[in-house]
Order: C-alpha cells, then sequence, then structure tokens
C-alpha cells in the first residue's frame, strides 16, 4: 500500500526533499504560504491543500520544514493546524531547526492527542536535500522511527535516532556551531591570505587534503572564491539557529565563546542588510574589517 505523506514548507531546502519523496513513490499533499511553489509540486504530481489541516486529512506522515519556533507550533498545534485534522496513529515529523525545548513541548501536545512527534532536523543544505543524501538527526521513541525510515530515506543517506524526544533538534544545534564556527574560521583564515597577498585559490588546494580540510570547506570555499552568495543556507536562519543555541546553553548553565562570537557577526551582516545571502558571506564580516576582498584571481 502507498503510504500518504504531508509535506509543510516548500522552500529552499523542502521543494527538492518532497520531490525525492515523490521519486520514490509516495502519494504527497503539499502546502505553503507560498501558493507558486505549491502550483510548481502539484504540476509535478503532488496533491495541493490550502491548509495544513487539510494536508493532516490526507496524510499518514507529515513533515514540516519551517523557518522557526513559533512558526512550527502554530502549523501543527494552531486553529487550522495538523492537530485539528490528524488522525489517531498519525506521525509528525518535524525537520525544521528549532529549540529542543518546542520539540519536547509539541511531542508532548500530540502524545496527548494519540499523535507522535519525531524531531528530524538535517544537515547537508540544498544539494544533499536535490540529490538525497541529507544527514538527518532524530529524536523520538524507537517504534515510531521504524515506521517512519522509509518516508526519512527517501530524503536522506545517514540517518540517526540520536534519543528521546528533543535529542534530534538537540544534535542540529551542535552541528550548526561546528558548521558556522568553521566557516567563520575559514574567513579569517581566507581575508588573512588575501590581505598578504598570496593566491587565495591555490591556498585552499594546498590545505584541503590536509587536517584543515573538511566537508564547510569544500562546500564553501568555490563559492567564496566565485563571489556566489546564493543561500543554500540564509544568514538569517543560521542566525535564529545560533540564536537557539545561546538560549539552550543559557538553560544549561553554560557559556559558548565562539558561538556568541559568530552570532554577533551574523547578526552585524543582517543589519548591513545580508540577510538573505548563504552563510558563507560571513566571509564579507572580515572583508569589511580589512578593507579586503577574497576572491580568485584573474
Amino acid at each position: 500500500m502507498v503510504m500518504n505523506v504531508g509535506f509543510i514548507g516548500i522552500g529552499i531546502m523542502g521543494k527538492p526533499m518532497s520531490r525525492n519523496l515523490m521519486k520514490h513513490g509516495f502519494k504527497l499533499t503539499v502546502t505553503d504560504v507560498n501558493e507558486a511553489a505549491v502550483r510548481e509540486l502539484v504540476q509535478e504530481g503532488a496533491c495541493g491543500a490550502a491548509s495544513p489541516v487539510e494536508v493532516a486529512r490526507e496524510s499518514d506522515i507529515i513533515i514540516t520544514m519551517l523557518p522557526n519556533n513559533a512558526i512550527v507550533r502554530s502549523v501543527i498545534l494552531g486553529e487550522n493546524g495538523i492537530v485539528q485534522g490528524a488522525k489517531p496513529g498519525t506521525i509528525v515529523v518535524d525537520m525544521s531547526s528549532v529549540s529542543p525545548v518546542v520539540s519536547r513541548e509539541v511531542a508532548a501536545a500530540l502524545e496527548e492527542r494519540g499523535l507522535h512527534l519525531l524531531d528530524a532536523p538535517v544537515s547537508g543544505g540544498e544539494p544533499k536535500a536535490i540529490d538525497g543524501t541529507l544527514a538527518i538527526m532524530v529524536g523520538g521513541e524507537e517504534s515510531i522511527f521504524k515506521k517512519a525510515e522509509p518516508v526519512l530515506a527517501a530524503m536522506g543517506k545517514d540517518i540517526t535516532l540520536v534519543g528521546g524526544s528533543g535529542c534530534g533538534s538537540i544534535a542540529k544545534l551542535a552541528n550548526q556551531i561546528i558548521v558556522n564556527v568553521n566557516i567563520a574560521a575559514m574567513s579569517e583564515a581566507f581575508v588573512l591570505a588575501a590581505k598578504a597577498g598570496i593566491d587565495v585559490e591555490k591556498m585552499y588546494q594546498a590545505i584541503r587534503g590536509g587536517l584543515a580540510g573538511s566537508t564547510v570547506l569544500d562546500a564553501k570555499a568555490p563559492l567564496i572564491l566565485a563571489r556566489s552568495f546564493e543561500p543554500g543556507g540564509r544568514i538569517d536562519i543560521n542566525m535564529k539557529d545560533l540564536t537557539n543555541v545561546m538560549e539552550t546553553a543559557d538553560d544549561e548553565g553554560m557559556q559558548l565563546p565562539l558561538t556568541s562570537h559568530v552570532l554577533g557577526m551574523f547578526r552585524s551582516l543582517v543589519e548591513d542588510g545580508k540577510q538573505g545571502l548563504d552563510h558563507g558571506a560571513l566571509v564579507q564580516y572580515y572583508e569589511k574589517l580589512t578593507d579586503t576582498i577574497v576572491e580568485k584571481r584573474k
């Protein structure tokens, strides 16, 4: 029997993820505030819906890929939300990057109604969303995870049940620390090299095979050198993620000095109107400080 899957939030990440679900034979019902995005997927074979409650009525598993805590709460628990239309036993897979506190609150509210939540944020950005090789970190009950695993496997490659409710969201926050601090360190190094007058592209080729090499370096360095800052992961979304990191750290009584500093860089870039750029544009924070541009030599 074909599983009916709902998808709410078909933006930069959600659209290719939806396409991969259809490629794997799932019957898909979609909705988004962007009606043009819905029409595009309907033309490719999805069913369109006007609201989350309509998606819920048609679906056994519902995926949400949404920008922030407030929208996740509203879409799942609001008066026109998933809870108003979902059948008992329905699984909601929230793949948004949200606070673990929110994940646990939503999971508890759904459980009271006979519904289930997996918090399952992703890493890999738009390229891995397109080719279906996202890393997916999941929090929730193992039995529910097993039921949802075939759906997750249509969108991702490395799929790990990290622990109970909220653990997927915590793993994503840890991921975002590593990614964004890494981009900041790379940017600092590139600006130093450019200021000192060496060919940054040749330097990148020299270091990428050593200990400094990383997936982040190989993903972002070519884009920075090409001055290509179209978003795979937007600055404002990553700023939101690091804000969630700092709020979680405060709850745990911790200080995270590197994360705090990078968050400040993001805020500065947003003040400069760069919120819609890719987070690789962190390099522009350093370029402004040093009056230096990192780019390929002509």
